[in-house]
């Protein structure tokens, strides 16, 4: 019996812990329009917490292969292809949150410092900070299944 009850929690445990895990993939949602932009996904490298883009939404008449060309010339990831960059780099666990590393907005250019957080009222949905000193723009990203 005491044994039955140890597996139980224990597996209660791992299912809570695993729904608030970052890792896997995430639908990133345009500010102004409320629609989808692409599919990034959060992934380990080393003992460091990465991201990259895996799927782009994009209208027909967009460039549907699009590179970077607002990104830094000294930056590795200038004149690169948007889907499969990495755009979440050097992310370190901190509690409950990831931080310290560094966001590309490939729309622009800039590089910010992040911050990153499963929201605790839904596990479903990843805020995404990122900010320059202390000026900050937080995101709502919505897990993909």
């Amino acid at each position: 019996m005491r044994l039955l009850l140890t597996l139980s929690l224990s597996i209660v445990f791992t299912l809570g812990s695993q729904a608030q895990s970052v890792l896997g993939k995430w639908k990133t949602i345009d500010d102004e329009t409320g629609k989808p932009k692409s599919i990034v996904e959060i992934y380990m490298k080393g003992d460091k917490l990465q991201g990259k883009i895996v799927k782009l939404f994009r209208s027909p008449e967009q460039d549907q292969d699009p590179i970077c060309v607002e990104c830094d010339p000294t930056d590795d990831r200038h004149k690169q292809k948007l889907i499969g960059m990495e755009i979440i780099r050097g992310m370190e666990k901190d509690g409950n949150e990831w931080e310290d590393g560094t966001i590309l907005d490939p729309k622009t250019g800039k590089i910010y410092d992040c911050k990153l957080w499963v929201d605790e009222k839904d596990p479903q949905k990843l805020q995404v900070r990122g900010y320059v000193a202390f000026f900050f723009r937080t995101q709502t990203w919505v897990r993909e299944n």
